[in-house]
């Protein structure tokens, strides 16, 4: 799951708090929060022909994890997303494309961690890319990390918040491990997600994912809930162990920047038959469906060239 550069991205034009730049004369004060402590919130958002899916769900999250963290002030939605046209038309990007929309507490007036120190008001910053969604579908090797995700009374993981050292530290075990990701457990030892991206599981023909107690409320982890409830195929939300992984039918994970990939082992254990299960492909195509035909238009879509 090592990504590649993408020549498409060398001249990027990036938004930092209504200055469009160049992305190599792009940047934040030293003094802004999210250097001093990692004080902001982010969202990944991905933009298909001239729409990004689910957004205003996206700018929701990112709004309840700025108020949960006590932000004086929020931009206004409509804000975000006529900065997010502008940042886009700069770049003339329409399609495949992934967005990584960052809003720090602003620039302190000196170093420190209080609140207080916090006077300029929020720093807003856009950064689109050419990105492919980045899973192999063809199946993905995944670790249990010992690092453990935060419950609610530790830092609660409904709170989207840019302070990702426990993900970056699975990362680097499942690195050394020769893993493409980490699967990372809750404090008693249930799945909580993996480093990066929502997990499931599939045990005959019921899909089954944990509760959100220590992982973020995914939108693309809600969007294939909702694939299988208008489909009427079954799920569960229940918390589950490593063993109901390793024993079943199928693994997969999901997330904006990835989509859905299937998961063919496991700390070395083959899942299913090592290969890509039907209901991992049948959602798989059902996603690229909804987002085919859902999303919120931030360009009109272009003509199909044979149309």
């Amino acid at each position: 799951m090592r990504q590649t550069v993408d020549d498409r991205n060398e001249d990027l034009i990036v938004y930092v708090n209504g200055e469009l730049v160049p992305r190599d004369e792009a940047g934040v004060s030293p003094f802004d929060s999210v250097v001093q402590g990692g004080d902001a919130v982010w969202e990944g958002l991905r933009l298909y022909n001239g729409t990004i899916f689910r957004l205003l769900d996206h700018l929701e999250r990112l709004r309840n994890s700025a108020k949960a963290l006590a932000f004086d002030e929020i931009p206004p939605t409509e804000h975000i997303i006529e900065e997010l046209r502008r940042t886009l038309e700069a770049n003339d990007m329409h399609d495949d494309v992934h967005v990584r929309l960052t809003l720090t507490r602003g620039e302190k007036i000196t170093s420190g961690m209080d609140p207080r120190l916090n006077t300029m008001g929020p720093t807003l910053i856009i950064l689109p890319e050419y990105k492919t969604p980045v899973y192999d579908k063809s199946g993905l090797s995944f670790i249990t990390s010992s690092i453990r995700r935060f419950p609610p009374d530790a830092l609660d993981p409904k709170i989207h918040h840019n302070n990702l050292l426990q993900s970056i530290l699975a990362k680097i075990e499942a690195n050394h491990a020769g893993a493409d990701a980490a699967l990372m457990l809750d404090r008693d030892g249930f799945i909580a997600e993996g480093h990066g991206t929502h997990v499931f599981l599939v045990d005959d023909g019921t899909v089954l994912t944990g509760p959100t107690h220590a992982c973020p409320e995914g939108i693309t982890r809600q969007t294939v809930l909702d694939l299988c409830e208008q489909n009427d195929i079954p799920y569960s939300v229940q918390p589950l162990s490593t063993t109901e992984a390793y024993r079943a039918d199928e693994m997969f994970c999901s997330g904006t920047m990835g989509e859905l990939a299937g998961i063919t082992e496991l700390d070395g254990r083959t899942i299913g038959d090592g290969s890509i299960g039907p209901m991992t492909q049948r959602l798989s195509d059902l996603y690229t469906e909804e987002t085919a035909s859902e999303g919120y238009p931030i360009f009109e879509p272009t003509a199909s060239p044979d149309a």
